[in-house]
């Protein structure tokens, strides 16, 4: 099997709330998914699900094939790197930006080992990829917004992930900003032969790379598939509840 991603009638519930209701996915290696749903669609939910994170009522979760248990979480984990949609960082904490990048090594170090001459050379690499070598000294909490996106970025490429999980990376940029996180994201897909799911609730902030999507509503999937088939926009529109037009994909894309 070539799969990245096995979900089979998972239901994920907080208290009371159903976050997401009996969905089954099925996503291939090398695929670039995006996440698409309004606010409250359990699109979060479903990355901190395939992450190892989320709790279930019922279902089952497969990763490159392995069953997703307490037994094979650390070793599934290991090959998922994870940008989260929001990093709140104490301004004083006494931690440089190598430092954080060099955190996406722990999951294969190990957390009470000391990095090797191949973990700099690792780290250092991606700071180079990423742009941010002139950051490496400079205090995590004294960083701008794109800044502080790029270097959650490099940390999460640093653990040389398989599959890469991104909730929302282009939120509340500038569109420069914007502009440059999705192509560093771009870059590092098609480098590394990543598998790679994008959470936003703004189609425009799609990458071109992307080639399948996922459309959530009220923690169910709507339609799933690839981008030409599942972003109508008579489909956009009733989930959004508004008048929503299909994005702009390259042509690779749309035939994929």
């Amino acid at each position: 099997m070539n799969h990245a991603v096995e979900l089979d009638r998972v239901t994920v519930s907080y208290r009371e709330n159903i976050a997401l209701h009996d969905i089954s996915l099925t996503v291939e290696k090398g695929a670039f998914v995006a996440v698409v749903g309004p606010n409250g669609a359990g699109k979060t939910t479903l990355l901190t699900l395939i992450n190892g994170l989320g709790t279930l009522q019922h279902g089952r979760v497969h990763i490159f094939n392995t069953l997703l248990t307490t037994r094979t979480i650390n070793r599934i984990r290991r090959d998922i790197g994870y940008v989260p949609q929001h990093v709140n960082i104490d301004p004083r904490m006494p931690i440089c930006v190598y430092d954080v990048v060099m955190l996406g090594r722990y999951p294969r170090i190990g957390m009470f080992r000391n990095p090797s001459k191949e973990d700099h050379r690792i780290v250092t690499g991606i700071c180079e990829r990423i742009g941010i070598t002139d950051l490496v000294l400079k205090p995590i909490g004294h960083l701008s917004g794109g800044e502080a996106q790029k270097v959650s970025l490099a940390r999460a490429l640093a653990q040389e992930p398989r599959l890469l999980l991104l909730d929302e990376p282009t939120a509340n940029l500038d569109p420069r900003a914007q502009h440059e996180i999705k192509d560093l994201i771009e870059k590092a897909y098609e480098r590394d032969r990543l598998t790679v799911f994008f959470v936003t609730h703004i189609l425009d902030h799609l990458p071109l790379v992307c080639s399948h999507a996922v459309l959530l509503k009220k923690g169910t999937i709507v339609a799933e598939g690839r981008i030409k088939d599942v972003f109508t926009r008579a489909r956009l529109t009733e989930v959004y509840e508004h008048p929503v037009e299909p994005p702009i994909m390259n042509k690779e894309a749309l035939n994929a």
